[in-house]
């Protein structure tokens, strides 16, 4: 079969499954079963594919159609211009994240120490340590998050420091500049509502935060005065809705603002402990 016969044909099943993007998908999936770069395909439609890239194209669009995220198969998702490995352990990385990091340049670049709490990949502590020279720490109440995010890390060449707590808890008094979060949340029972990829895919100790979908917002925000510097700041990622919760709890901080994302979503929230 002909790279061009088996793109034709992954497009038309995975059409068929109801995933999005299918063209998209399917040179995806056949560049990571043929080490080659998808404009490969385009220019060499009648190269013959091996048995046994055809063999793994097979299992990589079976296992797409059964509704695994992408990046689960591939093991790889970009965040601001860098790639990171990533595993059913941690979340995917979103482009909307991206917000809390050209927040934290434009309010907080000059921290001397950070802290991402709740790291997952390690996307936030890595890029921010990359962007910024300052000494990143990191917690996950995971022990198989902490470790893929330390091996992003290392890959990247990026120091960070990881501990394995809930949440800020093992991090000391007075210690952080500035703290950062994308925390869970989804509320349980939006559950039903997720996308297939989402719920049955990702970690669900990452999605989801008590009925409300505020419960971890509720905790970060009232532990972070006690790890933060005078004058040090708070930066989070927004779930939809979560938007005047989060500003409620945040009233009597200093400078706060919630940046929209591209759609005007509110979808960081930044403050200044007084």
């Amino acid at each position: 079969m002909t790279l061009g016969e088996a793109l034709r044909q992954a497009v038309g099943l995975l059409d068929d499954a109801g995933i999005a993007s299918a063209r998209l998908t399917a040179e995806v999936l056949l560049a990571f079963a043929t080490g080659r770069e998808r404009v490969y395909f385009h220019a060499h439609p009648e190269q013959e594919l091996s048995g046994t890239e055809w063999l793994h194209y097979g299992r990589y669009l079976h296992e797409r159609m059964q509704g695994k995220p992408t990046q689960y198969i591939t093991g790889r998702q970009e965040f601001y211009g860098r790639e990171f490995r990533v595993t059913p352990d941690v979340l995917i990385p979103r482009p909307e994240t991206e917000h809390v990091v050209e927040t934290v340049l434009e309010v907080a670049r000059g921290a001397g120490r950070v802290l991402d709490v709740g790291t997952g990949s390690g996307a936030l502590a890595a890029t921010l340590q990359l962007e910024t020279g300052a000494e990143v720490w990191a917690t996950d109440i995971s022990i198989a998050a902490a470790r893929v995010a330390a091996r992003n890390a290392a890959a990247l060449g990026a120091r960070v420091r990881i501990a394995v707590c809930d949440l800020l808890e093992a991090v000391t008094a007075r210690s952080m500049d500035l703290v950062v979060s994308n925390p869970p949340y989804v509320p349980e029972t939006a559950r039903a509502g997720l996308q297939r990829e989402v719920r049955d895919w990702e970690p669900q100790v990452a999605l989801f935060a008590g009925p409300s979908g505020f419960d971890l917002y509720d905790r970060i925000v009232a532990d972070a005065p006690r790890v933060l510097r005078p004058g040090g700041w708070l930066i989070v990622e927004l779930g939809f809705g979560c938007h005047e919760h989060v500003g409620a709890l945040l009233a009597g901080w200093r400078d706060l603002r919630m940046v929209p994302d591209l759609a005007g979503i509110p979808r960081v929230a930044a403050a200044r402990i007084r």
